[in-house]
C-alpha cells in the first residue's frame, strides 16, 4: 500500500522529525509498503494538500498536537475522516475519550474498574476544598499527556499545597487540573494490540529503586526527558516478574479498560498495584508511543513480536476495521434495498 505516515513539527519549516517517524518508515518498508512523510506544524492547508498530493491508502498517524495546541490532535484525526481517509488509531470522539481524563475515570466507572478517586478544577473553579479527597493527592492538568505539568511538586499532602498546584497548571499549562488520590504501590504499564479480540502483551513495570529518597515514585516530565536529570537515571523500566495469576489479573483489567476507552488498534494501559493487591488503572493511553525502545514496542517483542513485526500488524488491524466497516455498511445498504423493494 501507499502509507502516509502524518507527524508533528515544531516548526512549518523545521525538517526534524521525532525519531520514531523513520523506525516506524523503516518497519513500513520492510513490510513492502510505499512510505512517505508528512510533517505539519499548524497548517491546515498544508495539511489538506501534503494528504491530497500523496493520495495515501492509509495515513499512520503519529500526530500528537497541532499548531501550538496540545490539544490539536483530535480535530486533526476529525479532519482526516472529512477527507475520507483510512488511518490507524482513534477516530476523533474515541481520542478526546483518553483525552480527558475525567471523563476516562467515568467510563472505567460503569464498567466497574477501580480508579483513584478525583476532582476536577476548572480556571473558574472554587479552590477551598478538593471535596472527600483523602491526602495525598496527585495534582495534574487534565487534558495533557506525555507528563506536561507533572514533577515532584505534583504530589502534595495538604489543601495549601494542592491549592498552589491547581493554580500554577491554570497559569502555565493552561488547562484544568485534576486532583485525584495518590495510590501507594507498584506501577505497571500493559500494551494492548487488536480490536475484537484485543491481546494483552506482558506486563512492564517501572522501577523506582534508583531515585533519591526524598524524590515521588512518579515518571514525570524530567524522568521522561531531562536525561541528565536524578530521575531519569534513577527509573527504568523492565518486564515485571511476577507470578502468572497477577500477571493475568493485570492483563484483564487492560483489556477491559482499553474495551470501555474504545481503543482502536494499539493503546498502552498504566495501573498502580497496592501492597492489598488492588488494581487501579491510572491512564489509558490510545495510540501511545511507538519508539523502538519504548514500553510498549518492549513488551510486543517479549510477546513474539520484533519491532518491524509490530508496525505492520498496526497497518493490518486498521485495515481490517475500515473493510469491516465497508463490509456493514454495504449490508446496511442493501437490506434497506431489499426492504424498500418489498413494500
Amino acid at each position: 500500500m501507499r502509507i502516509t505516515i502524518l507527524t508533528y513539527l515544531e516548526k512549518e519549516d523545521d525538517p526534524h522529525f521525532d525519531e520514531v517517524v523513520p523506525q516506524v518508515a523503516r518497519a513500513l518498508r520492510r513490510g513492502g509498503h510505499t512510505v512517505s512523510i508528512l510533517g505539519v506544524h499548524g497548517d491546515v492547508r498544508k495539511l489538506i494538500s501534503g494528504l491530497t498530493r500523496r493520495k495515501p491508502d492509509l495515513v499512520f498517524n503519529l500526530m500528537e498536537s497541532f499548531g501550538d495546541s496540545y490539544l490539536g490532535a483530535s480535530d486533526v484525526i476529525g479532519l482526516l475522516d472529512m477527507l475520507g481517509l483510512w488511518y490507524t488509531g482513534g477516530g476523533p470522539g474515541e481520542y478526546y475519550l483518553q483525552e480527558d481524563k475525567a471523563l476516562t475515570k467515568k467510563l472505567l466507572a460503569f464498567e466497574g474498574l477501580k480508579y483513584p478517586d478525583f476532582a476536577v478544577f476548572t480556571q473558574d473553579a472554587n479552590l477551598e476544598t478538593g471535596g472527600n479527597l483523602r491526602m495525598p493527592l496527585f495534582v495534574k492538568p487534565l487534558r495533557m499527556d506525555a507528563s506536561i505539568g507533572i514533577g515532584a511538586k505534583s504530589l502534595v499532602h495538604n489543601t495549601m499545597d494542592m491549592m498552589k498546584r491547581v493554580i500554577a497548571i491554570h497559569e502555565q499549562v493552561h488547562d484544568a487540573a485534576l486532583a485525584e488520590e495518590y495510590i501507594e504501590g507498584r506501577e505497571f504499564y500493559v500494551g494492548v494490540l487488536g480490536n475484537q479480540n484485543p491481546q494483552a502483551f506482558p506486563p512492564i513495570e517501572m522501577d523506582f529503586s534508583g531515585l533519591p529518597d526524598d524524590k515521588p515514585h512518579v515518571l514525570g516530565d524530567r524522568a521522561k526527558w531531562r536525561k541528565d536529570s536524578a530521575e531519569y537515571k534513577g527509573t527504568r523500566a523492565v518486564l515485571a516478574d511476577i507470578p502468572d495469576e497477577l500477571r493475568a489479573q493485570l492483563q484483564k483489567v487492560s483489556r477491559d479498560a482499553y474495551r470501555a476507552l474504545r481503543v482502536r488498534d494499539y493503546g498502552r494501559v498504566d495501573l498502580r498495584l497496592t501492597d492489598t493487591n488492588q488494581i487501579y488503572v491510572i491512564e489509558v493511553n490510545a495510540s501511545c508511543y511507538l519508539e523502538e525502545s519504548s514500553e510498549f514496542a518492549t513488551a510486543a517483542a517479549a510477546a513474539g513480536l520484533d519491532y518491524p513485526a509490530l508496525i505492520n500488524k498496526i497497518v493490518d488491524l486498521a485495515v481490517e476495521r475500515y473493510k469491516q466497516n465497508q463490509g456493514r455498511r454495504r449490508r446496511r445498504k442493501q437490506e434497506a434495498t431489499e426492504k424498500a423493494a418489498s413494500v
